[in-house]
């Protein structure tokens, strides 16, 4: 299927890391042409998400080398492993990893919003989890929750203009995924799976807004 992704523009944030990077191969190989965003700058330009003026700066690098934007994915964030299990309901750890991830989704998202909201045309997506659905480990939980949360009310207040926002949310992230699912989880999903999706929903085949989308089996148990 061709996803009419060539010579599109689009911008990964988060794009050296280990999703990241195969969002940003997939959406090469269909054409597109991809500005790798990070704190290093390594392979694209330098953007440190939590920082106002250093989004509002690589966008505007963007635009003057491109003159557009069609997509951004947001994957800029610790990952799960990174956080202090002995302080998953401790409010200081709460606060920094929903500044980490559901934050910098946000401050992203505002930035580019006007600039796709101008052209008539637009695709945001986030890469959340599953646990955000989950109990036992607030600090995971409700940084992705209010992730989802943000992007749902990003794509109502978009209903209509042609900018879609939806969020992607993985359980357990691994080359070599399992195919059992227990109990009370999530199915595992490789980089690449979560990439051929991600390449979708920044297509504009796709029509979706609005959607928190799991990948790897929903989790099992839970209607």
């Amino acid at each position: 299927m061709d996803l009419q992704l060539r010579d599109r523009v689009m911008l990964v944030v988060g794009g050296n890391g280990f999703i990241g990077s195969a969002i940003a191969s997939r959406l090469a190989d269909e054409g597109a042409t991809v500005v790798v965003a990070s704190r290093s700058g390594d392979n694209g330009i330098v953007m440190d998400a939590a920082d106002d003026s250093s989004v509002a700066e690589a966008l505007a690098a963007v635009l003057a080398e491109h003159n557009r934007l069609d997509a951004v994915v947001v994957t800029a964030a610790p990952s799960a492993g990174t956080l202090d299990q002995s302080r998953n309901s401790d409010p200081t750890q709460v606060a920094e990893a929903v500044e980490a991830k559901s934050l910098t989704f946000l401050r992203v998202a505002n930035a580019v919003i006007p600039v796709m909201h101008a052209a008539g045309y637009g695709r945001i997506v986030g890469i959340s989890g599953q646990n955000g659905r989950l109990t036992g480990n607030i600090t995971g939980s409700v940084r992705n929750a209010a992730l989802n949360i943000i992007a749902k009310n990003l794509a109502d207040q978009l209903a209509g203009t042609g900018v879609t926002v939806n969020t992607v949310n993985p359980g357990t992230v691994t080359e070599t995924p399992a195919t059992e699912v227990e109990q009370g989880r999530g199915g595992q999903s490789s980089p690449a799976q979560i990439a051929d999706l991600v390449a979708f929903l920044a297509s504009p085949l796709s029509v979706l807004s609005g959607e928190s989308i799991a990948i790897g089996h929903r989790l099992r148990g839970v209607v």
